[in-house]
């Protein structure tokens, strides 16, 4: 059994992500570890690119640019739609992340990008789209086999491959 990140395997690193300007905008410090299916497209091609071959114990930065990370900007702007269109219960805001079904039958995402009174403003470009990201201080933490439910599912459970969901 290997120790060193390839495809299929399940790992788990700890992370703090910044942008160009240095914000953190996500980290696992003092959290549990991200675990994700090596890939399993569970997160963006360019960190399991830059983690690729690394083994548990590894530490180092990865810098994704956006055509590997969140895409770049579409240059779509963000499209209004009926406030009646949510569920009238529903809390709305900015960031929040809905799947909705394409023509093409296809699930997609969208992001509320602005809410008003009438108006829910939806854009098809992620919030980091567009953006660098530099994810700093990683630390592999765990490197193992799939459990056979989390290949099925095409995503881990857990640390230790026991988690439900």
């Amino acid at each position: 059994m290997s120790d060193t990140i390839s495809e299929g395997k399940v790992v788990g690193i700890h992370y703090t992500l910044k942008d160009t300007e240095g914000n953190v905008l996500d980290s696992s410090v003092g959290q549990d570890p991200l675990v994700y299916l090596h890939g399993g497209q569970n997160i963006v091609v360019g960190l399991e690119k830059g983690l690729e071959g690394k083994a548990v114990g590894w530490t180092g930065d990865v810098e994704v640019v956006p055509a590997e990370g969140y895409g770049e900007v579409s240059g779509n702007p963000p499209q209004p739609v009926p406030r009646e269109t949510f569920p009238e219960d529903m809390e709305l805001a900015p960031g929040m992340q809905f799947l909705v079904q394409a023509p093409d039958g296809n699930m997609m995402p969208i992001w509320i990008n602005e809410v008003t009174d009438d108006l829910v403003h939806i854009d098809l470009d992620h919030p980091l789209a567009g953006a660098t990201l530099f994810f700093t201080g990683v630390e592999v933490v765990l490197v193992r086999e799939p459990t056979p439910a989390e290949v099925e599912h095409g995503h881990p459970h857990g640390l230790d491959g026991q988690a439900s969901h």
